[in-house]
C-alpha cells in the first residue's frame, strides 16, 4: 500500500500565496508522475498540474502562469506554489501519485482545504 500526505491547505485573501506539500511512502518501486488535483463544491475533481519523473509539467490553462508543480522522486515528494490566488482556486486539494509496478496504479491523498477570500 501507498500512503500519501498532504500539507499546507488553509485560508488566504485574494492575490496570498500557499504553498501544498505531499508526501508518499509505503510500497513504492517508483513513481511515474505526481500531480495534484482539486474539487471545489458542487464541480468535478480536474487536473491542477503534474509532473513527470522526466520533470516534464502540465497545468490547467486557469493556473497557467500562477500555480508552479515540483518534485522530488527521490523523496517521492510533491509541491505546489500557488500564487496570485483568486476565490475561484478554493476547493479541496488532492495529491496524486502514479506508482509503477509493472503496471502502474493510482494513490490519492485525503485532501486539503485550500480558500480564498475576496
Amino acid at each position: 500500500q501507498v500512503q500519501l500526505v498532504e500539507s499546507g491547505g488553509g485560508l488566504v485573501q485574494a492575490g496570498g500565496s500557499l504553498r501544498l506539500s505531499c508526501s508518499a511512502s509505503g510500497r513504492i518501486f517508483s513513481m511515474n508522475t505526481m500531480g495534484w488535483y482539486r474539487q471545489a463544491l458542487g464541480k468535478q475533481r480536474e487536473l491542477v498540474a503534474l509532473i513527470t519523473r522526466g520533470g516534464s509539467t502540465n497545468y490547467a490553462d486557469s493556473v497557467k502562469g500562477r500555480f508552479t508543480i515540483s518534485g522530488d522522486y527521490a523523496k517521492n515528494t510533491v509541491y505546489l506554489q500557488m500564487n496570485s490566488l483568486k476565490p475561484e482556486d478554493t476547493a479541496v486539494y488532492y495529491c496524486d501519485a502514479e506508482v509503477n509496478y509493472g503496471p502502474s496504479y493510482h494513490y490519492w491523498g485525503q485532501g486539503t482545504q485550500v480558500t480564498v477570500s475576496s
